[in-house]
């Protein structure tokens, strides 16, 4: 109403990180949390199913959060560890994927990310569990890879000298000589989600508005050939 903001406007757009609301863990921490949080989904759901497979050991491990306990300090004792808790979980998976076994139970959210956190961490070589590392049986990338069992979604993400572990949210304002800035449109990514694939998104956005800019000023991460074409 007050003509503060036109179509056809001058616009900037940049990037910024946003942490994830958990907490960084190592990748044992990240096992063993994993293993634990499906635990607790399957007690709610099938107590006595679970009480068929669960070991003493297994309250040991998993009666508190995983970061909490005296984790191995010595290499080779943090592998043996992991690939326990990774025998554990294939043992749990197995049961699970058995079809004997209610399809309920394949269905939970927590046993989804168990089966792909597994799936990234773990590998079989001759027929033998293993703790993936990069050299050999190779680990995925981090656009890929859970950081969380709590938020699955978020990822790990360097940008020259800043790391963090979470998301990436993409603000573009009004940036006209004599005129308040206003932000037209915000989007929120994955933190590996390069700008470039966002730049034809957010313009459609904007049109969907009716702001698409007349100028949009950009750094290089958001302008590609296709980008420059279109």
């Amino acid at each position: 109403e007050q003509f503060l903001l036109r179509s056809r406007s001058k616009q900037r757009r940049d990037a910024t990180h946003v942490l994830a609301a958990i907490r960084c863990v190592n990748r044992l921490e990240l096992v063993g949390e994993t293993w634990r949080h499906a635990l607790n989904e399957l007690a709610t759901h099938a107590p006595e199913w679970l009480l068929t497979l669960v070991t003493p050991d297994w309250f040991d491990r998993s009666g508190t959060r995983f970061e909490q306990d005296r984790l191995p300090k010595e290499k080779k004792e943090q592998e043996e560890l992991a690939l326990a808790i990774g025998a554990d979980g294939h043992l749990i998976l197995s049961a699970i994927y058995n079809s004997a076994t209610p399809q309920k139970l394949q269905k939970l959210d927590r046993v989804e990310i168990l089966r792909q956190v597994w799936v990234q961490q773990y590998a079989f070589v001759a027929e033998s569990l293993v703790w993936r590392q990069k050299e050999s049986t190779g680990v995925p990338p981090n656009k890929l890879s859970i950081e969380s069992p709590y938020d699955p979604e978020e990822r790990n993400c360097t940008k020259r000298d800043t790391n963090w572990t979470g998301y990436k949210v993409h603000l573009t304002e009004t940036c006209e000589d004599n005129c308040p800035h206003i932000i037209t449109n915000v989007e929120t990514t994955t933190a590996t989600t390069s700008d470039g694939k966002m730049t034809p998104i957010i313009h459609e956005h904007l049109a969907e508005k009716q702001q698409l800019p007349s100028t949009d000023l950009l750094d290089t991460a958001y302008v590609n050939a296709d980008n420059l074409v279109s």
